[in-house]
């Protein structure tokens, strides 16, 4: 079970017994994978995507990225990964699917933020 004591807690405070709150631990694992596996099929099923990533040397408000692939594991309610690019990556601490063609990661060291990917940039005009 991946709940802190203090949210275990409150849980049983809010009336679920072990077995409530072990369903909803698991409940919550699951999801976390579901949102790792539907951010990797995002990423694999584009050579091109677009950001609202804050770049000093870009050419546009939303830059072109060639992406060679995302990387994820889970453990718990954890995610964490690599993002590659066709020249760099990124250290990916957190993701989520905001629609079809619309991802938001949360990008670690040399970025730290939350960043936006779609399929096209007027998506993210």
């Amino acid at each position: 079970m991946h709940f802190d004591q203090r949210t275990q807690r409150a849980l049983r405070e809010a009336g679920l017994d072990a077995d409530g709150i072990e369903a909803a631990s698991d409940a919550v694992v699951s999801a976390t994978e579901e949102t790792a596996d539907d951010l990797v099929e995002f990423f694999d099923g584009r050579d091109i995507v677009y950001s609202d990533m804050d770049m000093a040397h870009a050419a546009s408000d939303y830059p072109e990225h060639a992406v060679e692939y995302l990387d994820l594991t889970t453990h718990a309610d954890e995610m964490r990964g690599w993002l590659r690019f066709d020249t760099w990556g990124a250290y990916v601490e957190d993701g989520r699917v905001l629609d079809d063609d619309l991802v938001e990661l949360t990008l670690g060291p040399t970025i730290h933020d939350r960043v936006l990917f779609a399929d096209t940039r007027e998506r993210l005009e």
